[in-house]
């Protein structure tokens, strides 16, 4: 490739992460031995929060009522949309059955995991929009549990629109606890809630190494890193759009990566010029965030053409792909790697991220080249079943048999003897390993 970088990053998302896993492994096993007295005096030290940790319904009630109508109505329309999207996921997901011989049925069955929990970030920034994706998508995968847990703010709990967008989305509980303590809390079946099944949602790096801990007890949604965007643009890109969606994915933290790729020079050259001005005009937290994952970690690459621009992107395999080009659909057919992509400039991210309908919670750190994104499918088991006539299990014995000596396996091998033996007493087989 000739690529040429008009700014390399000088850190990785991996560089300074530090080692939390000590810290996190003794949290979770402090908690899982004393259970509830532990994960209430983690919150009291780590969120400095002392109230109630498992909502009532009176607690629900009290601060959905403190949501502005206008806010609710939001939320109810990000709600429907992501529902509509996921409902149309799971009528993808159909039961199969084939005849594969003769007399022997196969077939597939999609089932929704029992217990979900759901992690809603609430520190820096209230996650309204994770409530929405990640309980709405457990409850038409139709998980018979929904548990949702999000950190309170110290003497206030949870902010009430996070309460609301979790209780209309499906939740069943609401725990008041942030960081591992959540985490730990859903997993152990903390509070009388039964265990999670699987734990999904975004988090800071405690709440991802809780998960990465825990996975193998219990299914997650997926490793998440730092949240990372790229852009593709060409000629036809408006600069000042282009340095907006870097500038508003940069917020997300100091580590955030952000990444321009395009074949104009003089393009990348001019959205280089308005960032740092952008920046600037965010209120203050969100541009220290912005300014730091700027300087340290984004890029801007120009390419010798469109098949470049590309084949960078899938090198890249970012969270979030941006498509500001022309001729959209040759970008969707050839484009591979990639979370969630958002073709042409009537899109954003931002729009993902909130309201249109798609899922937020995506693979970070290159990992959307083996995996998507969260779905109803992260829900659902697929699993398989058989059964047979006498005369369809005859072949397959006989194939069992064989194959099962030749591997060594004798007791396999007897389980279809066995069969054969009863249903076709009167025939000879021949189930020995040719030599």
């Amino acid at each position: 490739m000739t690529r040429k970088y008009l700014k390399k990053a000088e850190l990785t998302s991996a560089t300074g992460a530090g080692d939390v896993r000590e810290t996190v492994q003794s949290i979770l096993d402090d908690i899982e031995q004393r259970g509830d007295a532990g994960a209430i005096e983690y919150a009291e030290k780590f969120d400095r929060y002392d109230g109630n940790v498992k909502l009532t319904a009176e607690e629900i009630e009290t601060a959905i009522a403190l949501v502005p109508e206008k806010l609710k109505q939001d939320i109810q329309f990000a709600h429907s949309n992501v529902r509509r999207f996921a409902e149309a996921q799971l009528a993808t997901m159909q039961d199969i059955e084939v005849e594969v011989v003769p007399g022997l049925i196969a077939g597939q069955k999609s089932i929704p995991v029992q217990t979900a929990g759901c992690y809603i970030p609430g520190g820096r920034y209230s996650h309204i929009a994770s409530a929405i994706m990640t309980v709405t998508t457990a409850s038409v995968a139709g998980c018979s549990d929904i548990v949702a847990c999000s950190p309170p703010r110290p003497g206030v709990g949870i902010a009430p629109a996070i309460i609301y967008a979790a209780h209309i989305s499906g939740a069943d509980t609401i725990l008041a606890l942030g960081g591992v303590q959540g985490v730990a809390s859903m997993a152990f079946g903390l509070f009388g809630l039964p265990k999670a099944d699987i734990l999904v949602g975004p988090g800071n790096q405690f709440v991802a190494e809780a998960k990465r801990i825990l996975f193998g007890r219990i299914g997650i949604d997926m490793f998440a890193g730092p949240t990372d965007s790229l852009i593709l643009a060409d000629q036809t890109a408006d600069p000042e759009i282009v340095a907006a969606d870097l500038v508003g994915q940069a917020e997300h933290g100091y580590n955030s990566p952000v990444w321009l790729v395009t074949d104009d020079e003089q393009l990348a050259l001019r959205v280089m010029e308005l960032v740092p001005g952008l920046i600037a005009d965010l209120p203050e937290i969100n541009s220290k965030n912005a300014e730091a994952a700027w300087r340290d970690y984004a890029e801007v690459i120009v390419c010798n053409g469109r098949e470049e621009m590309a084949a960078t992107s899938d090198e890249y395999a970012p969270e979030h792909l941006t498509v500001q080009a022309e001729d959209l659909d040759w970008w969707l057919k050839r484009l591979k790697c990639y979370g969630s992509l958002f073709l042409g400039e009537e899109t954003t991210v931002a729009f993902g991220d909130k309201a249109s309908g798609t899922n937020h919670v995506l693979p970070t750190s290159g990992a959307a080249k083996y995996t998507g994104g969260l779905s109803v499918h992260k829900y659902m088991k697929i699993v398989t079943w058989q059964r047979a006539t006498r005369e369809g299990a005859k072949p397959v014995a006989e194939a069992t048999a064989r194959i099962s000596r030749l591997e060594g396996m004798e007791g396999h091998a007897r389980t279809a003897d066995i069969r054969l033996k009863k249903y076709f007493p009167d025939e000879t087989f021949d189930l020995t390993v040719a030599s």
